[in-house]
């Protein structure tokens, strides 16, 4: 296990920080606005399919601000303020959660909450060129990942004790949730702090006469750049379909649960057992990087998430979605982590923003595809387990695009 500096330690804490609306965005808040919403006269199908698409919405936003914003954030003392806007909606977003009435309006805030999370992680993840040495960017990656699953067990914990035990502490439901969103947000604030007043942008570009004009030719000359590297294309393709599965899985996975019949305890304890066991298995994947090739681990994981996919078509008791709550937990961490580090080496670092925000609508904006497809399997099959089945063509897809990668990079 690397010794942190205190510059890598701060960009950690961020993972901390995040992760846990990540948590609250996978368990409390689906089974929040499904019960709001069953409450309203809404099916289960229907539910399930409205939340992926506020999903799909939210990389829709995604895709277009991101990439530009990245150009401007990548001008000298331009990516700490960007980043400090992104990460402040998501938190306020995040506070006004418990506020809407009816199942439309609460969408409508969580969308805003999440396009705030995702452009905050767009920057973050750029700011790994400028924390650390490139000898070290697969086991820091690795560490923000695995402290983020630990980390984010702390308020979690704290929110299922305040749902369980609500009527004794005289709470209502209203008045419960208030104080759990409000909880999250707060625990996000802090430890967004330290990365505030730490960060120093190494990686940049000067700033020039027509600031707008000009970042908006540099990100064409971006993705011209991306058409021409057949690597990085190939790897982008490849990542825009193993990681739309990957985060397909992680916004829809409560949902699912709750569509078979697994109780609402099981799916929160389940997954904050993910979180667990999830940490060392990133800090392992950390340290097999500095053995075996990055690219043979993230190959690994991809057909251990297939094998996951498979396996869950047949779910129906409680047992197996703790089971493959592990699973997931093995190969979560490593493949975000490896993915992130692994396209951090191969990227211009001075554009490191820039890179991110393609990276960012191949990979976080890519569960478009994933949520959209699972939305409209599950409306018109009136089962989500159509929907999960077709999540395995992603990981199959994703799995032969590395390989064309890797050939590319032989060549």
């Amino acid at each position: 296990m690397i010794h942190l500096t205190g510059k890598e330690r701060d960009w950690v804490l961020y993972d901390v920080g995040n992760s846990a609306f990540v948590m609250l965005t996978a368990t409390v808040i689906p089974i929040y606005f499904k019960n709001m919403a069953a409450e309203a006269g809404v099916t289960a199908a229907d539910s399930t399919a409205y939340f992926s698409y506020a999903s799909s919405l939210v990389t829709i936003l995604s895709a277009v601000l991101i990439p530009f914003l990245g150009a401007v954030a990548d001008i000298r003392g331009f990516k700490k303020p960007v980043f400090a806007c992104f990460a402040g909606i998501g938190v306020l977003g995040c506070l006004l959660l418990p506020f809407p009435v009816g199942w439309m309006s609460f969408l409508g805030v969580y969308v805003i909450a999440k396009t705030g999370y995702q452009g905050s992680l767009a920057f973050y993840d750029s700011m790994l060129a400028d924390v650390t040495s490139e000898e070290r960017m697969d086991e820091l990656s690795a560490h923000g990942y695995a402290w983020g699953y630990i980390g984010s067990c702390i308020p979690f914990v704290l929110s299922i004790l305040l749902i369980l035990n609500s009527d004794r502490l005289g709470l209502g439901s209203s008045y419960v949730f208030l104080t759990v969103f409000f909880l999250n947000a707060g625990w996000w604030l802090v430890m967004t702090l330290p990365l505030l007043r730490s960060f120093e942008q190494i990686c940049y570009v000067e700033r020039r006469e027509h600031m707008f004009r000009h970042s908006f030719q540099r990100l064409l000359g971006v993705m011209k750049e991306v058409w021409r590297d057949r690597k990085l294309f190939w790897f982008l393709a490849s990542f825009f379909f193993y990681i739309d599965g990957v985060y397909t899985i992680i916004d829809m996975a409560t949902a699912y649960g709750k569509d078979v019949g697994i109780s609402d305890t099981d799916l929160m304890l389940a997954l904050l057992l993910m979180q667990v066991t999830a940490f060392p298995c990133s800090i392992l994947f950390g340290a097999l990087a500095k053995k075996y090739d990055a690219g043979k681990l993230i190959k690994v994981s991809i057909i251990g998430y297939l094998g996951i996919v498979l396996f869950a078509l047949q779910m129906r008791h409680g047992w197996e979605f703790w089971f493959l709550a592990v699973c997931v937990s093995v190969f979560q961490g490593g493949i975000q982590a490896l993915s992130r580090s692994y396209y951090t080496k191969i990227i211009p670092k001075e554009q490191a923003a820039e890179y991110f925000g393609f990276y960012d609508i191949f990979g976080k904006g890519a569960a478009f595809m994933g949520t959209l497809l699972l939305g409209a399997a599950t409306q018109l099959s009136g089962t989500s387990r159509m929907g999960i089945g077709l999540l395995s063509l992603l990981f199959a897809a994703g799995y032969v695009l590395f390989r064309k990668a890797e050939r590319a990079a032989e060549l």
